[in-house]
């Protein structure tokens, strides 16, 4: 499978025949900079907040997911949508939030959404196996670094994708990958890659890999 980060919590993921899941599209507006329209098999939104549910900026798609619940897309691609908070408040401040966990080609994809409530043991157990963790790191909104280290840190998964934080251009109030990337040894942190492609064999008992993939428009 193959992961591309579209900006902020949007990625395109792609099954190896082909059937493409997109995350989160967001408003250009909201955000500050450009999300590129382009066509999926699934969409999934995490919650209503225009930064995450930005449909109209998809060129098209077969299937959007936008609840919790278990689904499955032609017999190839496994999508389980776990209700979580989108604060420590659950739900006081922002509402509910929706983690998505992904099972391609084997590979155990979880993306966090706007996850804002505390790492707790329950919710750990109903993510659990975790290959590929996407997460926010840019605080404010969401959790911040040191949080986002701790679900790192419990759900051990083998790769780590941060996502949700200030690049060029982003006119939301929320903190650059760097405090993130400093809590992971330099052997295990990877930047200036525009996509991951990824199997099975990818994955051992080494440290979490910190990827840091570059914002890709086509």
């Amino acid at each position: 499978m193959k992961i591309k980060w579209l900006g902020h919590s949007s990625f395109l993921l792609t099954e190896s025949t082909g059937i493409t899941v997109l995350t989160d599209p967001f408003d250009p507006d909201t955000v500050g900079y450009d999300f590129e329209s382009r066509d999926a098999d699934i969409v999934t939104v995490s919650h209503g907040h225009s930064d995450h549910n930005y449909l109209k900026g998809v060129k098209s798609y077969k299937q959007i997911y936008d609840t919790a619940g278990k689904f499955e897309y032609e017999g190839r691609v496994h999508v389980t949508g776990i209700q979580a908070f989108h604060d420590e408040c659950e739900g006081g401040k922002r509402g509910k939030n929706i983690i998505y966990k992904f099972g391609m080609d084997g590979v155990n994809v979880c993306h966090m959404g706007d996850i804002g409530e505390p790492c707790s043991p329950e919710l750990v157990e109903r993510l659990l196996p975790v290959n590929v963790l996407l997460i926010p790191v840019g605080g404010n909104y969401t959790v911040d670094a040191g949080a986002a280290k701790e679900y790192v840190d419990r759900l051990m998964p083998d790769i780590v994708i941060p996502m949700h934080y200030k690049i060029r251009h982003c006119e939301l109030d929320i903190d650059k990958v760097e405090p993130f990337a400093r809590m992971f040894d330099d052997e295990c942190v990877e930047e200036d890659l525009s996509e991951l492609d990824l199997d099975r064999a990818d994955f051992n008992e080494s440290p979490t890999r910190l990827i840091i993939l570059e914002k890709q428009d086509r």
